[in-house]
C-alpha cells in the first residue's frame, strides 16, 4: 500500500503526475509545463521554482484567450499574466488509515461519451465545479437516474501515479435540488470510492474551502482533511475574457 510519505508527495503534485502519467494521452507538455486538453479539463502545472521560460511555455500550451487552473503550493504568476480566480480550497483523502467505507451501489449506473450532454446540465444546474466536454474521459463516473432523468452523478478526475503508487480524484459531484436529503451524493461518492480500492488505489477529493456543506459531508464518511490548498485560474498576456466552464 502507498506509505504515508510517498501519498502526500503525490497528492502535493496531483495534477503533475497525473497529466505527465495515467492521464499523459489527455494532456499537452512543455518543456516542464503541463496542461490537459482544453475540452479535458484547464488545469496544468508548473515546477515549484517556476522560470520565465517555465511561464512563457505555459503561455505556449494554454494559448490566446485560454485560462490555466494552478492548484496545490501555486507559483505566483508573471505581472502581465491575468489572475481571474483565487480560491481557497481543502484536499481530503481516505487513506489506509481511514475509516471510510466504499459501497457499491445497485442503482448507479455507468455514464459516458452518450451522456454528456445530460451530465452537463445537471452540472450547469447544480454547479459542483467544471465539467467540460471530454472531462467524462477522465475516469468512471456514475449517476443515479429517475424517471429516466439524471438526478445525481460522480466521478473520477485526476489520477496521479508514480512509482507504482497510484490515486484517483472523486469529482462533480451533484445532485438535482429537487433531489436532495435522499443520500444520493453519500452513496456514490461510496460507489466511486469503490472502484478506486478495487483497483489498489487511494481515494481523494478537493473542495472549495467555503463548501462547508460538502466538507462536513466527506469528514462524516471518514475522508480526512490532509491540506489546505488553492484554485488559481490564470490567463497568459493579451488573453480574452474567462471562458465559462473553466
Amino acid at each position: 500500500m502507498t506509505g504515508s510519505s510517498d501519498l502526500g508527495a503525490l497528492l502535493d503534485r496531483a495534477v503533475w503526475h497525473a497529466a505527465t502519467g495515467p492521464q499523459a494521452h489527455l494532456a499537452r507538455r512543455r518543456g516542464r509545463v503541463v496542461a490537459y486538453q482544453p475540452d479535458v479539463a484547464a488545469f496544468g502545472a508548473l515546477p515549484g521554482d517556476p522560470t520565465a521560460d517555465d511561464w512563457r511555455d505555459a503561455a505556449a500550451l494554454v494559448g490566446p484567450g485560454g485560462l490555466l487552473v494552478l492548484t496545490g503550493d501555486v507559483p505566483a504568476p508573471p505581472a502581465d499574466w491575468s489572475v481571474h480566480a483565487d480560491i481557497p480550497g481543502v484536499q481530503l483523502v481516505a487513506d489506509d488509515d481511514g475509516p471510510v467505507l466504499p459501497a457499491a451501489d445497485p442503482e448507479a449506473v455507468r455514464l459516458g461519451p452518450d451522456d454528456v450532454e445530460e451530465m452537463t446540465a445537471l452540472v450547469r444546474r447544480t454547479e459542483p465545479g467544471p465539467f467540460l466536454a471530454r472531462t467524462v474521459e477522465m475516469g468512471t463516473y456514475l449517476g443515479v437516474r429517475r424517471s429516466g432523468r439524471l438526478v445525481a452523478m460522480a466521478g473520477e478526475r485526476l489520477h496521479p501515479a508514480a512509482g507504482g503508487r497510484g490515486a484517483t480524484e472523486i469529482s462533480a459531484v451533484c445532485t438535482d435540488a429537487a433531489w436532495r436529503g435522499q443520500g444520493l451524493g453519500r452513496r456514490l461518492v461510496l460507489a466511486v470510492a469503490q472502484g478506486i480500492r478495487d483497483r489498489g488505489e487511494v481515494p481523494f477529493l478537493h473542495a472549495a474551502a467555503s463548501n462547508t456543506g460538502a466538507v462536513r459531508l466527506y469528514e462524516h464518511l471518514g475522508f480526512r482533511l490532509r491540506r489546505t490548498t488553492r484554485f488559481a485560474v490564470v490567463a497568459p498576456p493579451r488573453a480574452g475574457q474567462a471562458r465559462d466552464g473553466w
